[in-house]
């Protein structure tokens, strides 16, 4: 079993950042790679961003290349997310995701997720 939380959300104004946390806790083989996903209101959770274990590897959705940055502490069991040049188009709540296999981009491969945290961003 793996336990991910998440924080750091909160509300911003277009062009601000924010920087999520995930803390995660139980069996660290099931959090070799992890994600990032989000929701907005009415649309259905979409990948956002991923990365290994050693960190050799990430991807990002097109939406967030170059803004956002992922990151992990092996050592403290978390992944973060670092959001720059935020816009009112990412506001959702963001989950925290341990990919169990298949590809990465996908929501039903990602076996453990968050409660999530809000982000808003206004305009």
């Amino acid at each position: 079993q793996v336990q991910l939380v998440e924080s750091g959300g909160g509300l911003v104004q277009a062009g601000g950042s924010l920087r999520l946390s995930c803390a995660a806790s139980g069996r660290s083989s099931s959090t070799v790679r992890m994600g990032w996903f989000r929701q907005a209101p009415g649309k259905e959770r979409e990948f956002v961003a991923t990365i290994n274990w050693s960190a050799s590897s990430t991807a990002y959705a097109d939406s967030v290349k170059g803004r956002f940055t992922i990151s992990r502490d092996n050592a403290k069991n978390t992944v973060s997310l670092q959001m720059n040049s935020l816009k009112p188009e990412d506001t959702a709540v963001y989950y925290c995701a341990a990919f169990s296999g298949g590809s990465y981009f996908s929501r039903s491969d990602y076996n453990y997720w968050g409660q999530g945290t809000q982000v808003t961003v206004s305009s």
